[in-house]
């Protein structure tokens, strides 16, 4: 009996890295030293212009998002949705990313699928100044179904310790400047799936005409980097905090930031909700604290700045391309957690 027979193909796992050296490449940047396929990736940090740096890492995973994929066998957008994810987690902190490196797991390693993953991964990574440096694809057997595979992402940046954004200087009458997201990003899905598979009795190619899509294209909608439009705000000084808005939701990421003794007042009417987060709440008879509990519900990214300083962040973000962003709440003395109104 050979490895093949037990499970593992190791030329399937050789035509993988073949095929994907190529994409790494077309991510690195000056600081990239190794190839692919290495045994560790090799980066030479290059610390001009920022003073005292601070490596600012993060690793996540995509969850059971994953289970849409393999419904639909469309498996591009999955590499975005990581390293977006990855991306935007220590963007909150003021760094920006410097590489990025995934782990695939799966019963039978199957080359046109890992190859999907691969060029979303790379095509995120290029966009946002990230090398792909490296990775890992298991073939395992007996642990994972055939057509099934987890993935995950780590991801290191750097920023100036004088910039780092830490929430610590948020106060009362503090501002909170809401980006709208671009669908359920990567969390709330094992709640989106029961509602949209098993309530509503949908496949995923059912077209919902309140969607104007089908349900798989909505649940697919690729997690949005805010990388792009936050990045010219770094060096500003006016952001005092931000929270990505991801496992929890609102409820429960915005109060990360918060010193002791504050918290958010939420005013649920400042933005107009998404039809998707409408059509689960509606459809699987959610109540509306689950929906802020599990769902971003439109926003993805909150940003807390003074007072004095939210109409030039606002002018700041639209001329970056923002055009949605505004204020939906503020900070108040006493409490903890988050207060939501409607006015």
């Amino acid at each position: 009996m050979d490895y093949r027979q037990a499970g593992v193909d190791i030329d399937a796992g050789n035509e993988v890295v073949r095929r994907i050296r190529t994409l790494a490449r077309g991510t690195f940047t000056p600081g990239v030293l190794s190839e692919i396929g290495s045994f560790g990736g090799l980066f030479r940090l290059d610390a001009a212009g920022v003073e005292d740096p601070v490596l600012v890492s993060s690793a996540d995973g995509v969850g059971t998002k994953l289970r849409v994929a393999f419904m639909t066998g469309e498996h591009r957008t999955i590499g975005r949705d990581l390293v977006h994810h990855c991306v935007n987690d220590i963007l909150v902190q003021g760094a920006e990313p410097l590489f990025f490196l995934d782990y695939l797991a799966t019963g039978r390693l199957q080359p046109d699928v890992a190859v999907q993953i691969v060029e979303g991964l790379a095509a995120a990574c290029r966009e946002n100044g990230c090398a792909l440096l490296g990775g890992e694809t298991a073939e395992m057997p007996g642990f994972y179904a055939d057509g099934e595979y987890d993935v995950a992402g780590f991801i290191v940046g750097v920023a100036a310790r004088s910039r780092l954004i830490t929430g610590r200087s948020i106060s009362p009458g503090d501002v909170l400047i809401g980006l709208r997201s671009s669908g359920l990003h990567t969390n709330g899905y094992s709640l989106a799936r029961r509602i949209a598979f098993e309530r509503a009795g949908l496949s995923h190619d059912s077209r919902v005409e309140e969607l104007r899509m089908t349900v798989g294209e909505a649940l697919l909608v690729p997690h949005r980097s805010y990388l792009p439009v936050v990045r010219p705000l770094l060096a500003t000084g006016m952001i005092k905090g931000m929270a990505h808005i991801t496992g929890g939701g609102i409820t429960d990421n915005v109060p990360r930031i918060l010193p002791d003794g504050l918290h958010a007042e939420i005013d649920r009417t400042t933005w107009d909700v998404p039809a998707i987060f409408e059509w689960l709440q509606r459809t699987g008879g959610v109540p509306p604290e689950d929906m802020l509990r599990t769902f971003n519900m439109g926003i993805g990214l909150i940003i807390a700045c003074g007072a004095e300083d939210g109409e030039a962040l606002l002018a700041a973000l639209a001329s970056g391309g923002e055009a949605g962003a505004r204020v939906i709440g503020r900070i108040e003395s006493g409490g903890e957690g988050v207060r939501y109104i409607a006015r």
